[in-house]
């Protein structure tokens, strides 16, 4: 019979520098502690399993503004209803409000994490729980927030059920066979950000306001599935980025008003099939597909393409490859006829660049684009080519409607 520890203490001044400290460390291992309404001085440690609850609302754990507020050096150790805030500002000690050094099985949830540098940091620690949390920072410029949460070598996580606001990334590094799930993350830097992490599941998140949505950089075997990814704004504007990933399932997503909703950056020497982008909705975007060198290795059905000032575009000149399977999709820039009548256009959609669009390789340019001249250019471009227009993308079968996909609220 696992231990109880009862803590009715109707308020703590932050002057009582050990009371939190001290019942921890004469609590068994297995332990369970609920704390009253009060604040607590935080800067504690936790080196043995153990559970802390807020029995009621109003529990606080601050900080001095040094350090993390807690650290967690223990597998089995659970914080529920509490609030932390008052964490260190220094960078270089990824000061956060809570801490975890090789500590499996740690849960957090229906805590609000606040004015703290960065939220979690988790270090070599698996099987990880963090669900219906509110995290946020103070309300500074980007460069001077911390992360989220940070994440590195911490396999099996479940990230569920969260706020993420006005942070400046939610990082995993080397973070495999996780789920990131019902999340909302709003005015962050990157929203979410994979880097070298395999067999995750990003399903049912809302990303809006944020600079990225959601980027992937160098993992395999990623599915983003049933997402609302909306409004990415700044310099980047960009709703997700896939940058050399093996094995990407895109899917079911719905990505409106962005600068850019797609980026994709292939491996040079890559072979196979390796993204496949289905039955999404990219809406009312500036650019709809942004390519950053070769279309290739690409599966791209059954999207709807609506609305975007730009259907295509791509970075570096080259010709596009035919090793893409780019059909059944629908393009609201399609001319062409349905003389049978089963909704496949009788000719291919052809996406050409001509001479008004040169800002994609010279972006000075961009400067006159939509401007009457470079309009006139373009006219007399179609009229008589003086010049082979470049074909950027072909979808053999364009639908005449749109596929029925619901739209993520």
């Amino acid at each position: 019979m696992k231990k109880l520890w009862m803590m009715y203490l109707l308020f703590i001044s932050f002057g009582s520098a050990t009371i939190l400290q001290n019942a921890i460390d004469r609590a068994s291992a297995g332990s369970t502690l609920k704390l009253s309404k009060g604040i607590y001085k935080g800067k504690i440690t936790i080196d043995k399993p153990i559970t802390i609850i807020g029995s009621e609302n109003g529990v606080i754990i601050r900080g001095d503004g040094t350090d993390s507020v807690i650290t967690v050096n223990s597998p089995h150790v659970t914080l529920s209803n509490i609030e932390i805030t008052g964490s260190g500002k220094r960078r270089e000690n990824l000061d956060a409000a809570v801490t975890l050094n090789m500590a499996d099985h740690f849960k957090i949830s229906h805590c609000t994490l606040r004015d703290a540098f960065y939220g979690i940091v988790i270090n070599r620690s698996n099987d990880t729980i963090i669900e219906n949390n509110h995290i946020s920072s103070e309300e500074k410029k980007i460069p001077l927030r911390g992360d989220a949460l940070k994440l590195w070598y911490s396999n099996h996580a479940v990230i569920r059920n969260n706020t993420f606001k006005s942070m400046r990334d939610l990082s995993l590094l080397y973070v495999n066979d996780s789920t990131i799930e019902k999340n909302i993350f709003l005015h962050n830097r990157l929203a979410l950000s994979l880097s070298h992490s395999h067999n995750n599941t990003v399903r049912d998140n809302t990303f809006q306001y944020n600079e990225v949505g959601i980027m992937i950089m160098g993992g395999r075997d990623i599915n983003v599935t049933h997402n609302l990814i909306q409004s990415s704004k700044g310099p980047a504007g960009i709703g997700m980025v896939a940058d050399k990933v093996s094995q990407l399932t895109f899917e079911d997503n719905t990505l409106k008003y962005n600068t850019k909703a797609l980026y994709i950056d292939c491996k040079r020497s890559e072979k196979g099939y390796q993204r496949f982008i289905r039955n999404n909705r990219i809406l009312y975007n500036g650019e709809a597909l942004h390519f950053h060198s070769y279309i290739k290795n690409n599966v791209i059905t059954h999207n709807i393409i609506d609305g975007n000032l730009e259907d295509v575009v791509k970075d570096v000149k080259g010709s596009y490859t035919g090793s893409n399977i780019i059909e059944y999709n629908y393009w609201d820039r399609y001319e062409g006829f349905d003389r049978n009548r089963d909704n496949v256009g009788d000719t291919p959609y052809k996406k050409f660049q001509y001479a008004d669009q040169l800002w994609f390789y010279h972006h000075r340019m961009k400067f006159f684009y939509g401007t009457p001249v470079m309009s006139l250019v373009n006219f007399l471009a179609r009229l008589a080519p003086f010049s082979e227009p470049l074909l950027l993308l072909e979808d053999r079968k364009p639908l005449i409607s749109p596929p029925a996909i619901p739209e993520h609220q």
